[in-house]
């Protein structure tokens, strides 16, 4: 099988077709898009795609029809026209202030001018815009093809500075709102970005512009689906685990096909390696800091629930945690419901890349120690391994001693039962293992199971007084929680661990271990 060069960061569709690169053959959504309709937002989290479609629909409308011999489309399309492409993107550098924001508007729509060959003047940003569309149309004799990348990127580079970020979006808007009031010249117009603002914050006045971020036809528009990775990419695949491919890559869904990230893939491609490629090209400082400063009860990213409301509200004055993981790539799709008038989503972790490397990376926010998060790691699968209690137990101690007093001094939730729980999830997710967050049984909500190593370990979490009163483990054993386990045949560990609210330290491990063959066999490690 032929081997063709990896698309690693390439953007331009003209290099793809013309160096022999691997290309996943998007034009068939792109032809049902310009048969569908004119104007278009798509939201999907970074690396996944987008600059190369919008680089795509730029080309074929342009009408260079070489680079599209052999795809999808090429039958299909009426080469004799050409439309003048206006292309914006706010993808290189960061903005940190309106005048900048004022600056790269001005070169980017002087760019435009210089490409199509036209000249317009206006006193504001938005009226030299408007202008240029106008030009463009009567120059060429073709209404305009208006492409926006990366749209938000100003805005998501000062989340952390709300005033900025407010200031920055107000000009943005403006911008945008020309789209609409354009539209007699507009052939095509298509808008891409990380996050879904509301419409009202920053697409005021578009509402001709149809979102498929949900749309469950475009789910894949961008990614690589199965099929895609089997043909396209089948000289690449040998030596590869199949499954493991596809539990560590894919998974993100937007109610449609499932897709990879095409980041992901390329980088193991290239490395012959499984790591985390996407997450460590942009560890999210911001969104842990955010979690952590609201006390995010993190066992819930496993399985969350999500109003349509909830998840179309982002803004700069209403950052909603769940939109936040999921607009990111964080979280994703795993199932959608109605409740009567209400649309309601349930989302997860897209794969294990995802899993591990955010819950390691907000493990290291909750334990405000670096170090001390990335010693605990070290330890904890050789003891989960040797199945050692009195070193679990030994291990679970240091793990919580090690958080500073200033951050319990600091964040108030460190006193509730929920910290304590996050703090254990993160450290077990951050591993990769099967791991089952608050797993609901006919009798209540286990705090944590976990099946490793052909065991079964069920794990109950409690806030107490200065001593220790052995109310977590009598209450794993009071509720029945190992019934539903006892049919795999494995042997199960009963776990209470038991915090002082007073000490702030643990004060109480208990263990039972039921047997395969006996109802239970105690092995019982109290704390000194």
């Amino acid at each position: 099988m032929h081997r063709r060069k990896l698309p690693i960061g390439i953007q331009t569709f003209t290099k793809m077709r013309e160096e022999d690169y691997y290309y996943v053959d998007k034009t068939g959504f792109i032809r049902q898009l310009i048969e569908e309709g004119n104007q278009y937002f798509l939201s999907r989290p970074r690396r996944f795609g987008k600059s190369l479609l919008l680089d795509t629909i730029g080309e074929l409308f342009a009408g260079n029809e070489p680079l599209f011999r052999g795809l999808t489309i090429h039958p299909h399309w009426d080469w004799s026209v050409r439309h003048p492409v206006i292309r914006i993107s706010f993808g290189g550098g960061v903005i940190r202030h309106p005048s900048e924001l004022d600056a790269r508007i001005g070169e980017l729509l002087d760019e435009n001018c210089e490409r199509l060959g036209v000249k317009v003047e206006a006193p504001s940003l938005a009226g030299r815009f408007a202008r240029l569309i106008q030009a463009a149309h009567a120059t060429r004799g073709q209404r305009a093809v208006v492409l926006v990348d990366e749209y938000d990127k100003p805005i998501l580079d000062n989340l952390a500075d709300s005033e900025t970020a407010r200031a920055l979006r107000d000009g943005l808007r403006n911008l945008y709102s020309v789209i609409k009031d354009q539209d007699a010249h507009v052939r095509f117009a298509f808008i891409t970005g990380v996050s879904k603002f509301g419409k009202v914050s920053i697409f005021s006045g578009l509402n001709n512009l149809r979102d498929i971020t949900v749309s469950a036809n475009y789910s894949a528009l961008c990614g690589y689906r199965e099929q895609d990775v089997e043909m396209v990419f089948a000289p690449e695949l040998e030596g590869l685990n199949r499954a493991e491919i596809r539990r560590w890559y894919n998974g993100y869904n937007w109610l449609g096909e499932t897709v990879y990230n095409p980041f992901d893939l390329l980088l193991l491609f290239r490395e012959r390696d499984f790591r985390a490629f996407w997450f460590e090209t942009g560890t999210p400082t911001f969104l842990v800091e955010l979690l952590t400063e609201r006390g995010y009860f993190t066992p819930e990213l496993a399985e969350l629930y999500a109003s349509e409301a909830l998840l179309s509200a982002f803004d700069v004055d209403h950052l909603a945690s769940e939109a936040l993981l999921w607009q990111t790539g964080y979280l994703t799709f795993a199932g959608s419901r109605r409740t009567g008038a209400r649309r309601e989503y349930r989302l997860g972790y897209p794969n294990l890349e995802v899993q591990s490397a955010l819950n390691d990376a907000l493990l290291k926010g909750l334990m405000g120690d670096l170090m001390s998060a990335e010693r605990a790691q070290s330890r904890l699968y050789d003891v989960l391994v040797a199945g050692d209690f009195a070193a679990l137990r030994a291990h679970v101690e240091s793990l919580f001693a090690a958080i500073p007093h200033q951050w319990h001094d600091g964040h108030p939730i460190a006193r509730y039962e929920g910290f304590y729980a996050s703090v254990f999830y993160s450290h077990i997710a951050a591993l990769g293992l099967d791991l089952t967050p608050e797993d609901a049984s006919s009798h209540g909500r286990l705090d944590l199971a976990l099946r490793f190593n052909g065991q079964v370990w069920l794990f109950e979490f409690k806030v107490v007084e200065s001593a220790p009163e052995d109310r977590a483990l009598q209450q794993i054993k009071a509720r029945g929680y190992a019934e539903k386990y006892r049919a795999a045949g494995q042997p199960i560990h009963l776990i209470g661990v038991e915090f002082s609210r007073e000490r702030r330290s643990l004060v109480g491990f208990e263990v039972e271990t039921l047997g395969i063959d006996s109802d239970s066999e105690a092995a019982n490690w109290p704390m000194a």
